[in-house]
């Protein structure tokens, strides 16, 4: 006879969260890297090498009771790969604009990617900050650009727009005030 779980312990039922205390994802473990093959891993470390971790911030904001909350900002053009994730998705623009297909976004605009489906995005001349909801604290990150010419172009991108991207302010701070 097998024993009975042990009950999920309950959420908080109040916490506040400040984007001070966001740590980058490089220094969580709650996006796991899947379906890794010798030429996605390749294309990976050639965008690394090419200015990749210059070109975007990620924070995870919150994560707690099922749900995590990641503040992005990605600097204009930047060539996000094709991926998915094993978790629904819901993104919400704080400033700048998004190409997603033939849509262009902005802010207060936003759009939900369900469990599994593939998608990317542009971000516009002045790039992109969201919000990502998402409905767990743990997930999956696949990214699908499985030749070495999808990781060629993103090399490329990376490359032409490095110095450019050296001196760009988030979309918020770019906006006169």
């Amino acid at each position: 006879m097998t024993e009975p779980a042990a009950p999920t312990p309950k959420p908080a039922p109040f916490q506040i969260f400040r984007a001070t205390d966001a740590v980058a994802y490089s220094e969580t473990s709650c996006m796991e890297l899947t379906g890794l093959t010798p030429v996605i891993l390749d294309g990976i470390q050639r965008a690394a090498d090419a200015g990749a971790d210059d070109a975007n911030v990620v924070k995870l904001l919150f994560s707690m009771g099922g749900m995590s909350l990641t503040y992005a900002w990605f600097k204009s053009g930047f060539p996000l790969p094709l991926h998915s994730h094993n978790v629904d998705c819901l993104y919400y623009i704080l400033a700048g604009s998004l190409h997603l297909g033939s849509d262009e976004l902005g802010a207060g605009d936003g759009f939900f990617v369900g469990n599994g489906v593939p998608y990317s995005y542009r971000p516009g001349t002045r790039g992109v900050e969201v919000l990502e909801f998402r409905t767990a604290e743990n997930f999956d990150i696949r990214f699908l650009g499985k030749t070495v010419a999808f990781w060629d172009r993103t090399v490329k991108v990376l490359e032409e727009k490095r110095t450019e991207w050296a001196d760009e302010k988030a979309p918020h701070d770019a906006v006169p005030r």
